[in-house]
């Protein structure tokens, strides 16, 4: 379990003592099951991560709610979008192993995260991974209902494939953006699983990874 259930839990749990105390049991019915959903919401799974070379992990637990091409600062790159609804496990793993070469957090809205307008509105942290020598992006998004991102790792770390590296709470989308030659191994519609499920194939030929203004700083999470 992440450490914030804890908290959560411990809170909630000494709320139900106190309501079931001073009002009755009956009143003490829903900081029970609050209790219950946020110690279950801040499940952390063991997951067996695949060990095929060029293979690319989902970062995320979800579904994948497009698959389609964009331009990143003047780039094609295949973009990938898994939509987290509150059920969903919220931990983010790292999609493939290598050093982190940039980290941008932005304040912004809490749209709805299917919208494709959240990519560009919504709150949402930036990673950029050299993963020998080709560039992986990926981008916590917060949803309507999220309200901080958490992201542990740091610029110069290096990150093994299915690693934990974070979490967005309560509902969001975490989007993958890889080199226009990785080959997708998903499509709209698939449930993924963070760490386990592999979304893609890194090409054989490398592009040189530069580290892009939106990740040259960290700016705190």
């Amino acid at each position: 379990m992440v450490r914030d259930g804890y908290y959560y839990g411990f809170v909630l749990a000494l709320a139900t003592v106190l309501v079931g105390w001073l009002a009755g049991t009956a009143w003490a019915l829903v900081p029970l099951v609050l209790t219950i959903f946020f110690l279950w919401f801040f499940r952390d799974p063991e997951r067996n991560i695949p060990a095929d070379p060029g293979a690319v992990v989902s970062p995320a637990d979800g579904k994948v709610s497009r698959v389609e091409t964009v331009e990143v600062e003047g780039k094609s790159r295949k973009r990938i979008s898994i939509f987290l609804n509150v059920f969903d496990v919220h931990v983010n793993r790292s999609p493939v192993s290598g050093v982190i070469r940039g980290v941008h957090y932005r304040p912004g809205k809490f749209g709805n995260a299917m919208n494709p307008e959240s990519a560009a509105n919504n709150e949402q942290n930036t990673v950029t991974i050299d993963a020998e020598g080709r560039s992986v992006i990926f981008r916590q998004i917060a949803g309507l209902l999220a309200r901080r991102i958490v992201f542990t790792k740091k610029i110069g770390e290096t990150v093994a494939r299915g690693e934990r590296v974070g979490m967005i709470k309560f509902g969001s989308r975490t989007d993958l953006l890889l080199e226009a030659s990785a080959e997708i191994q998903v499509k709209a519609g698939d449930h993924v699983k963070g760490g386990s499920t592999i979304v893609a194939f890194l090409a054989s030929e490398t592009e040189p990874v530069a580290e892009p203004a939106l990740g040259r700083a960290q700016e705190g999470s």
